[in-house]
């Protein structure tokens, strides 16, 4: 008996505590569109049968189809608003959440925007699908889930005026202002801003999502921003966004804090470019990381952030610093030969003007070639960055000194022991000749921009390498993968 009264008592509370926060929503602004035990107010397109009400969810899971909100609220016609919804996924499901969009019988809407709800989802046939949990799908992508399946997490939407933010279990992921003129084609001809309801999308029949929790505060329709407050549509700003359609896995995987730049200001910025960021600690002898302990430090600091975590393995000591657990607490790990031990015992820095030093410019490069194949060959890395470097005293000979021959040596290397390359922002290196044969040899390449301070720029060589060498999604490195 005393185990029931506990029960019952546990359960009022429980509802007692619940209607307290259904009022507080109330109070608030919120209304809810779902009423958690039938979808009266809303109308499923296709396969209507994927769609069911369960334990006070409701449930996608089957062949493609769409559920649209067609009840009272507002008239079901949203212009400025903010939605959350309580989310869960199974294990590979692919979903989605529409707003100013409308109802259609068939097909993918092809009105408004969506948010894209996919932790683990890989995609199908020889399509990878990188656009994660909270990615406003084609147009500002999120490349890492920081969500898991079969536990339920908070989608919030604001869009108002000509902007839109979009936050996961608190943590902002997108903060994009549409242009005056929103560049779109093809088929993303109808993905503006301007005004209609709400869709929640059954992907496939491997994709169980659940949704509860539908609560909408409708906001008033005057919120315009300011022209001057509108995104400038340069070249750069066109090509990024048309790289983001196309599944191209933007991201700057050599990101450091550093120079006064904070965690939180490169995570604006990484919302305003619609650039995702790997942010990278050096880890080695005399750096700021120098064991375990370090590593898991900065993972529990990034936990639950929008950011690749890489581990920037410094100098040639850094296998015996640290322990194989620890290091698989990053997303990816990457190291460079600029670093090293020479022939006579000297080591160099060669970044550091005043500690290079030769006598034959020739054997001096192949040497650095000898110790790049090094790192490559035998050391546990992901990525080999700072690629071709050479010190200032003989970088004006790039073209010279870099033969096929090396370059080849190393092309050889990275697709023996599955390397990718970085394409590096900062020293707009390896030149083109280079990543064409690298391309052609079946390298992957990551971006990195290596910065110095707090300016992270727009990854513009990256981008212009992409486009003389015809780099595609296919050709890009990202964990996981």
């Amino acid at each position: 008996m005393k185990r029931v009264s506990t029960w019952i008592v546990t359960i009022v509370l429980l509802t007692f505590s619940l209607s307290r926060a259904a009022e507080a929503a109330q109070s608030e602004g919120w209304v809810s569109l779902f009423d958690g035990k039938t979808l009266s107010g809303w109308k499923a397109a296709e396969h209507p049968d994927s769609i069911t009400v369960r334990d006070g969810a409701i449930v996608l899971d089957g062949p493609r189809a769409h559920l649209f909100y067609t009840g009272d609220v507002a008239g079901a016609d949203f212009r400025n608003f903010e939605l959350k919804a309580g989310v869960m996924t199974s294990p590979g499901a692919n979903s989605g959440l529409y707003f100013h969009t409308r109802y259609q019988e068939t097909g993918f809407p092809s009105k408004g925007y969506e948010v894209q709800i996919n932790n683990t989802h890989a995609g199908h046939g020889d399509y990878y699908e990188f656009k994660k949990t909270g990615s406003l799908y084609g147009i500002r992508n999120q490349f890492k889930s920081i969500v898991r399946d079969n536990e339920w997490f908070t989608v919030h939407v604001i869009a108002e005026g000509k902007r839109i933010r979009v936050s996961v279990n608190g943590t902002p992921v997108v903060d994009y202002t549409e242009p005056g003129e929103p560049a779109r084609i093809g088929r993303d001809g109808g993905r503006f801003l301007s005004h209609g309801t709400f869709a929640l999308q059954c992907h496939d029949p491997k994709s169980k999502v659940f949704f509860k929790d539908l609560l909408v505060k409708p906001l008033p329709d005057d919120l315009s921003p300011a022209a001057k407050e509108l995104p400038a549509v340069d070249r750069r700003y066109r090509q990024i966004l048309d790289l983001q359609r196309r599944n191209f896995p933007l991201i700057d995987f050599h990101v450091h804090l550093k120079g006064g730049l904070t965690l939180e200001e490169a995570l604006a910025n990484s919302r305003k470019t619609g650039i995702n960021y790997g942010i990278a600690p050096n880890c080695g002898l005399g750096f700021p990381i120098t064991d375990d302990e370090g590593i898991y430090k900065f993972v529990e600091s990034m936990k639950g952030r929008p950011a690749f975590l890489g581990m920037q393995a410094e100098g040639r000591e850094w296998v015996n610093l640290f322990s194989k657990e620890a290091i698989g607490k990053f997303d990816y790990v990457f190291s460079d030969a600029m670093t090293f031990t020479d022939d006579r015992g000297k080591r160099i820095r060669l970044w550091v003007e005043k500690e290079v030093a030769f006598d034959d410019k020739q054997a001096f490069v192949e040497m650095c070639v000898d110790k790049i194949v090094s790192v490559i060959s035998n050391e546990p890395i992901d990525v080999y960055v700072n690629p071709t470097f050479l010190p200032a005293c003989i970088s004006d000979e790039y073209d010279v000194l870099w033969t096929p021959r090396r370059m080849q040596r190393v092309i050889d290397a990275a697709v023996k022991h599955d390397v990718a390359i970085e394409i590096n922002a900062r020293h707009r290196i390896p030149n083109v000749a280079f990543i064409k044969r690298a391309k052609a040899a079946g390298v992957k390449f990551a971006f990195g921009t290596n910065n110095g301070g707090k300016e992270l720029g727009r990854l513009e060589y990256c981008l212009d390498v992409v486009e003389q060498c015809g780099l595609t999604w296919k050709d890009m490195f990202v964990p996981g993968r």
